[in-house]
C-alpha cells in the first residue's frame, strides 16, 4: 500500500528569467543569443562590456533567482505541509544558462506530475513574458513532456505585490528625512509598436503604480511613470525615458527623487548600472539627489506573494 507521502505527487514550480552573462568573457555570445544571431557592432559590445565591469563583472541575476526559488520552495512545502504536493522550485533562462528546456528536462528527470510556470516579471506583453512561454511550450514540445504545465500569469495588481513594493518604497522614502521626493516609478521600454497591438504592458504597469501611489498616499503630482533601458534601434519605444524625466523634475525645482523600479523583481544590470551609476551621475550634474527604492529580491512578503500565485493557480 502506498504511504500518504507517497500519494502527495510533486510539483515543480519554474521560475524563469532574461538570463544573463557569468562573466565579461559570455557578453558576445549572449548578446548574439540576445540579438538571435545577429552580430553586435564592436563599440556596442564595449559599451555594455564596461557598464559591466562597474557592477563588478557580472550582474547577480541567477544567484538571486536561485535565492528567490529556494525561498519559495520552502515556503510552499511549509505552508502544505503533509497535506499538498511536495514542491520543488527550478530555474530556467531564457538567453542564458541555464536554459528553460534544460529546467524542463530537470523536472522531468525529478519525477514532477505538474509544472507551474512563472516568469519573473509581473507585467505581461507578447514581447516580454509571452516570448518565456514560447520557449517553455517549445521545451515540452521538443521533450515530449506529458504532465499538465499551468501558466502563472498577469499578477500586477496582487495585493502582495503592491504591499511588498510599497514596503521598499516607504523604507526609501524614509532616508530623505523631512525631504519629501517626488517618486518616479520605472519599468523597461519595450518598441512603442505594441500599443498598435493591444498589448496590455503599459496598461499594466500603470495599474500597479497607481495601486502602490495609492497604498502610500502618494499625492498627485508627487510621482509619476518613465520608461528606461531601451534598446538601441532607429525605431521608437515606449516613453518618456527616465533620462528625459529626471532633468524635467529637476527644472521644476525637485531636487530630490526617488526612483522605484516597479518593472524588475530583482537587482541586474538594467538596475544596478542604469538606475544605480547612470541615473545618480545625470542627476548629481544638477545638483540633484537621486535614490532608489531596494528591489524585491527575496523578501519575505515578496516571496509570500509567490506562494499565493502558485496555490492558487493549483485551487483554480
Amino acid at each position: 500500500m502506498p504511504t500518504s507521502e507517497e500519494n502527495r505527487g510533486k510539483a515543480a514550480v519554474l521560475l524563469m528569467a532574461y538570463g544573463s552573462p557569468e562573466s565579461v568573457k559570455d557578453l558576445e555570445p549572449y548578446l548574439l543569443d540576445i540579438r538571435g544571431g545577429r552580430a553586435t557592432s564592436p563599440e556596442l559590445v564595449e559599451e555594455i562590456k564596461a557598464r559591466y565591469l562597474q557592477i563588478g563583472g557580472r550582474s547577480p541575476l541567477l544567484d538571486i533567482t536561485k535565492r528567490q526559488a529556494l525561498a519559495l520552495q520552502e515556503e510552499l512545502n511549509r505552508r502544505t505541509g503533509n497535506s499538498g504536493p511536495e514542491y520543488g522550485s527550478y530555474v530556467g533562462m531564457r538567453h542564458w544558462e541555464p536554459r528553460i528546456k534544460e529546467a524542463v528536462q530537470q523536472i522531468c528527470s525529478g519525477g514532477a506530475d505538474r509544472i507551474y510556470g512563472l516568469v519573473m516579471a509581473p507585467h505581461s506583453s507578447r514581447m516580454s513574458t509571452g516570448a518565456y512561454f514560447a520557449r517553455l511550450d517549445e521545451a515540452v514540445r521538443e521533450l515530449g513532456v506529458q504532465i499538465p504545465v499551468f501558466r502563472i500569469e498577469n499578477w500586477h495588481t496582487h495585493p502582495g505585490l503592491i504591499a511588498a513594493i510599497a514596503e521598499k518604497v516607504q523604507a526609501a522614502i524614509g532616508r530623505f528625512g523631512d525631504q519629501s521626493p517626488h517618486v518616479v516609478f520605472t519599468a523597461h521600454s519595450l518598441p512603442a509598436r505594441i500599443l498598435a497591438q493591444g498589448d496590455p504592458y503599459a496598461n499594466q504597469l500603470d495599474e500597479t503604480a497607481q495601486l502602490v501611489a495609492q497604498t502610500l498616499g502618494l499625492p498627485e503630482g508627487r510621482w509619476s511613470f518613465s520608461f528606461q533601458s531601451a534598446g538601441q534601434s532607429s525605431e521608437p519605444w515606449l516613453g518618456p525615458a527616465i533620462e528625459r524625466v529626471i532633468p524635467e523634475l529637476v527644472q521644476a525645482g525637485e531636487r530630490n527623487i526617488l526612483v522605484v523600479p516597479i518593472g524588475f523583481v530583482c537587482d541586474h544590470v538594467e538596475i544596478l548600472y542604469d538606475i544605480d551609476i547612470a541615473c545618480q551621475e545625470l542627476a548629481a550634474k544638477m545638483d540633484a539627489r537621486l535614490e532608489r527604492s531596494e528591489s524585491l529580491n527575496d523578501s519575505p512578503k515578496f516571496i509570500s506573494t509567490l506562494a499565493d500565485l502558485v496555490l492558487n493557480c493549483q485551487d483554480n
